[in-house]
């Protein structure tokens, strides 16, 4: 096996530890003697595969980042129609962070730090193309018509990140995360009420009355 291999097997390995401890404790709390343990490794050779802890945290990222948004990239190519995208979309998110609970973890803590930093420049790209994704299909939405007449795109995007991130949040502090999968699609539903076309009213049927003769 080439040193190059090997690298890549281990950061991908410790990469799948930091996950998995944050998961569990605040990613602060996480220290390379843990991720060493986690791993199999001495903590000095941590540092053979990533210059410093932070280095491990962006390679988190970089990889949710992948992760996330070919799994939603491929939820909404698989639909034919934009809101069922976008229902997609955030089905597939959700299912995301179900089997990633470490990932939301690492993120907002990192958002609560106001100083800039190379791993917040990192969450900030993830949140654009992501938004990108989402403003594409509401674009495409509203012009096959599935979009009430002066939705603001804009809002919009802002209601559906609100409503995942939401449920991220109260599934994080209830310790319940796996429930999200059975709160994601009614919580989508008044996502698509608040901006969808309402669905037109059904005609009570009334049955002919039959004549009478005198």
């Amino acid at each position: 096996m080439s040193p190059k291999h090997s690298t890549d097997i281990r950061q991908a390995e410790l990469v799948a530890a930091a996950l998995a401890l944050a998961a569990e404790r605040s990613p602060s709390g996480v220290t390379t003697a843990d991720l060493a343990r986690e791993v199999g490794i001495t903590q000095g050779a941590v540092f053979r595969h990533f210059a410093s802890k932070e280095a491990i945290w962006i390679a988190v990222i970089d990889f949710a980042h992948h992760e996330l948004l070919e799994r939603l990239r491929a939820a909404a190519e698989r639909q034919t129609q934009p809101l069922a995208a976008l229902r997609a979309v955030f089905l597939a998110h959700v299912d995301f962070v179900v089997e990633q609970p470490g990932v939301p973890r690492v993120i907002f803590q990192e958002l609560q730090h106001a100083q800039d930093t190379p791993l917040k420049a990192r969450v900030r790209q993830l949140m654009l193309e992501y938004r990108l994704l989402l403003m594409a299909l509401l674009q495409q939405a509203q012009a096959a018509g599935q979009l009430a007449p002066g939705t603001d795109l804009q809002a919009a995007a802002v209601l559906f990140v609100g409503s995942v991130q939401g449920l991220v949040m109260q599934s994080l502090l209830s310790g319940q995360v796996a429930a999200m999968r059975q709160q994601a699609p009614t919580v989508f539903d008044l996502v698509q009420q608040a901006m969808a076309v309402p669905a037109p009213l059904k005609k009570p049927t009334t049955r002919a009355t039959p004549e009478t003769t005198p």
